[in-house]
């Protein structure tokens, strides 16, 4: 019989655990110890020499369970899962995606290296870069989505410390805009900074399309991350954050992450592994409700512009690069309302099916201010760099009823009213 090669979707139910361990349970237990008994003092032996990076493996021999603070077999089974889905070798589960980004800027950058990043950012994202990386020396360049790859090497150029250069990070599609870099653009600038002795990595936070409809890994970066708290939780009651990338790598990953002890629990991991099973599920849906959202509120005469991928215009680079690393616009839309703050948060105010809340990727539609919340610490003049406006809001989309969804919105933009005034200053 010919071999067949099972769809992500398909192993979510069962790749990586063997119930025959664990007394036949058809679901993986929580294994909620926080160590594990060795069979000899020598095998203990050669699992700390593995752990601590004594030795190299020898074929086919993987790591024992020690301490839940170095691995668990909740967290082993969940991060095998994710690496189908990017075709990475390793993955890394944290506590929180703050957590996750924070360890790999640690591990990566040092007093000295240059830090260059795609904007608009997460707002925590951007705090750590402009308030922790500035305090231990490391240099940061932030570069705009309308930027060609042409300016940004000459700005890294201009900087003088182009020799300096360690990583790109972008965060793209970008929260809460929705704008998008080219990844496989950024890798090749990478690779021509880059020398023998010194590989400039690009890093990826894949947030707001994955695990399902991008994956960076294959478009040239090093690392891609996540907020698992989002999509890969998808239920609003966990906080986890995840980054997968080459074997190498990930060792470096992974020994930062053993000694700064901020890996999931293993009832977090249990809870993500459930959450995996109806992934593509959820995410088809929303992206499906989200189109056709979007589609309404671009038609609608309160609103002024929606920020959604699959209403990018053909011809543009935005759109280009769309086009050649997703699968699928996503469910987060953006829009700016007619008029100002007053008329955002009246909007938000009348919603009665979407909760006023920030997060995203759950199962449940949420809608939130950008400005005053998620990107409340980002820089003023920033904020307006980049279209954070005071009437910008940010939408995500869950697996409701999409006409619900649409009488939701309908009701709530028809408790607006627009200042004449200000609509005929925009004419």
């Amino acid at each position: 019989m010919e071999k067949h090669k099972f769809n992500p979707e398909s192993l979510m139910m069962t790749y990586g655990y063997k119930p025959e361990l664990s007394e036949g349970a058809i679901k993986c237990p929580i294994f909620q110890t926080s160590t594990f008994v060795f069979k000899t003092a020598e095998e203990g032996k050669a699992f700390f020499e593995l752990a601590y990076g004594l030795r190299e493996k020898s074929p086919k021999e993987e790591l024992g369970l020690i301490y839940s603070r170095i691995n668990n077999p909740n967290l082993e089974i969940l991060e095998n899962r994710l690496c189908l889905w990017d075709k990475a070798d390793d993955c890394a589960v944290f506590e929180s995606g703050m957590s996750a980004i924070s360890t790999v800027l640690l591990e990566f950058l040092k007093p000295g290296d240059l830090l260059v990043y795609s904007n608009p950012l997460y707002g925590g994202t951007d705090h750590f870069i402009h308030h922790f990386l500035d305090k231990i020396g490391v240099h940061t360049i932030g570069v705009m989505p309308n930027q060609s790859i042409d300016e940004v090497i000459q700005i890294i150029k201009d900087s003088g410390l182009a020799e300096k250069l360690a990583m790109i990070y972008l965060e793209t599609p970008a929260n809460p805009t929705n704008d998008i870099v080219d990844i496989e653009k950024f890798s090749q600038l990478a690779k021509q900074f880059s020398t023998k002795e010194r590989k400039v990595l690009v890093a990826v936070d894949n947030t707001y399309m994955g695990p399902l409809w991008q994956h960076p890994l294959q478009c040239g970066a090093d690392l891609v991350l996540y907020s698992a708290t989002k999509y890969i939780g998808g239920h609003s009651d966990l906080i986890a954050g995840a980054v997968l990338g080459n074997a190498e790598l990930m060792l470096r990953v992974k020994t930062l992450r053993t000694f700064l002890g901020n890996m999931v629990s293993p009832h977090t991991a249990w809870l993500m592994l459930r959450s995996l099973e109806t992934l593509k599920v959820r995410m088809d849906q929303q992206t499906k409700n989200a189109e056709i959202i979007a589609d309404y509120l671009n038609s609608h005469a309160k609103v002024e512009k929606v920020y959604y991928l699959g209403l990018l215009k053909e011809g543009s680079e935005a759109f280009a690069a769309y086009q050649k690393q997703c699968s699928a616009p996503g469910a987060m839309v953006s829009f700016d309302i007619k008029g100002g703050e007053k008329e955002a948060f009246t909007f938000l105010n009348h919603l009665k099916l979407m909760k006023l809340a920030v997060s995203l990727g759950s199962t449940e539609s949420l809608a939130e201010h950008p400005k005053t919340m998620t990107h409340a610490g980002v820089d003023e003049e920033q904020r307006r760099q980049m279209n954070i406006t005071d009437r910008l809001v940010r939408l995500s989309i869950g697996v409701e009823s999409a006409k619900d969804l649409i009488w939701d919105l309908g009701q709530a933009l028809e408790a607006v009213e627009i200042d004449l005034t200000l609509k005929l200053e925009r004419v």
